[in-house]
């Protein structure tokens, strides 16, 4: 017993190993441009996240019938749409809707995919088959169609739940409209994640130390949290870093088609679909309208997939040096 319990004990120099691990690890992204430049843009996304009241000009919503449609100058640094907004403005707050969006989904991604996956490779049997089926279920309908359909189904169900029991305020406040793109990103985006975590489980349960922790009569949400999960965790690592810029562009396109967040609330999927139709009018004058708002939700999105090749590059012992 005490042999086996020995087995499972951290050896000499572990944990200057795993500093070191963790350096090599650091020096690899740094490295690589490409990672080094979407960690870059992530961080300067966040930053405008958390202080957009201090970083913004305007208020997003105030509107300014007499500077309206100004091209980007000192007053105006992106200019101003057909209401007079500051785009500017309304590109930061955009920012933290982003974010905003993105934190939530990835916790329920975590919380489901995680724990689900775990469960199913670990466990196996009726349980195995029951995420599996279910996964494969939200995977037989194309993902961003299916988004669209939990949309568009359950906003209405939603404002009538507001209004039936008297909270026609929070139906106009727009928190709903959050609620609303969480969900339905939420709903999807586990079942990717849950596989992959499976897959991971399924290989690390047949190694020595997980035996050993089994035939000492470890339990088995401890092996799994203790012994399996962290021994799982660089691929999910790499998929949730490409996952958050698909979160990005699918509230993106969510906002722009009319079933995400709604005017005044900021987002750049509705200040896209808000100055569609007066690019359009006069092309190519007013090409700021579109351009800018669509460069930062690109740049956004290739950013989380750069950073998401570097760390897989950097914790794939087939690809690092």
């Amino acid at each position: 017993m005490s042999q086996a319990m020995s087995a499972l004990e951290p050896p000499l120099g572990w944990a200057s190993r795993e500093r070191s691990s963790q350096e090599q690890l650091a020096r690899r992204i740094v490295s690589n441009l490409p990672a080094l430049l979407g960690a870059a843009v992530i961080v300067w996304m966040v930053i405008l996240a958390i202080f957009a009241p201090i970083i913004a000009t305007y208020p997003y919503d105030q509107t300014n019938l007499n500077a309206v449609e100004q091209p980007p100058s000192l007053a105006h640094w992106f200019g101003t749409d057909a209401l007079g907004r500051d785009m500017f403005s309304r590109v930061v707050w955009g920012a933290r809707s982003a974010v905003f969006v993105i934190v939530m989904v990835t916790v329920i991604d975590l919380g489901l995919g995680l724990q689900l996956g775990a469960a199913a490779g670990y466990l196996g049997g009726w349980v195995d088959t029951l995420v599996m089926r279910v996964a494969d279920i939200l995977f037989a309908f194309p993902g961003l169609l299916f988004v669209f359909f939990i949309a568009a189904t359950i906003k209405p169900g939603l404002l009538a739940w507001a209004r039936t029991h008297g909270l026609d305020d929070l139906a106009r406040s727009g928190y709903l409209d959050y609620a609303v793109v969480i969900i339905a990103l939420g709903v999807i985006g586990w079942a990717g994640l849950a596989r992959l975590v499976r897959a991971q489980v399924l290989t690390v349960k047949e190694r020595e130390f997980v035996i050993s922790a089994r035939a000492t009569g470890v339990p088995t949400w401890r092996i799994i949290l203790r012994h399996v999960l962290p021994n799982s965790i660089a691929p999910v690592i790499v998929a949730l870093s490409m996952g958050m810029g698909d979160i990005a562009l699918s509230e993106g396109y969510l906002s722009f088609l009319g079933i995400g967040l709604q005017p005044p609330a900021p987002s750049w999927g509705n200040i896209l679909a808000d100055n569609a139709g007066q690019y359009w009018r006069t092309f190519p004058q007013m090409i700021w309208l579109v351009l800018i708002p669509g460069l930062v939700l690109a740049s956004v999105v290739f950013a989380f997939n750069f950073l998401g090749d570097g760390l897989n590059e950097a914790l794939n012992p087939e690809i690092s040096p």
